[in-house]
């Protein structure tokens, strides 16, 4: 294999597992958010796009400081269930802050799904980088 690809087994399971966790995190949150995510971006609604990119990268960035920081896969594994968790009672949050979101969401009205997204994505840095090990 040569001494460049001696790390490319472990690059392969830390890379195949954080693949694994963002698209079954993905699958829950489009699963448990009144809005239909997918079906809504299919058709051209730009504010369900904007609110769920800013989930994936919000749950992306601990993601990636669980891999940094964690001692195994199955470290990983669990940090990755605790950012999944935060995400998603950031969404909560937000639905109790503003009742008509997932409507908001749905009538594309970019002025929620922007607050949405960044506070995701503010969450998200903010629990990537309590994850210090």
């Amino acid at each position: 294999m040569g001494p460049y690809l001696v790390a490319f087994p472990a690059f392969a399971q830390w890379l195949g597992l954080s693949l694994v966790l963002l698209a079954a995190f993905v699958m829950l949150y489009v699963t448990v958010t009144p809005p239909r995510e997918i079906a809504l971006i299919r058709e051209g609604n730009v504010s369900a796009a904007v609110c769920l990119s800013g989930t994936v990268i919000g749950f992306a960035l601990p993601l990636a400081s669980a891999m940094i920081h964690g001692a195994n896969l199955i470290d990983f594994l669990i940090w990755g269930a605790i950012a999944a968790i935060v995400q998603l009672a950031v969404y909560v949050v937000m639905r109790f802050v503003f009742r008509r979101m997932s409507e908001d969401i749905i009538d594309d009205r970019m002025s929620v799904a922007v607050l949405a997204a960044g506070m995701s994505l503010a969450v998200g840095i903010l629990n990537a980088a309590a994850m210090v090990g």
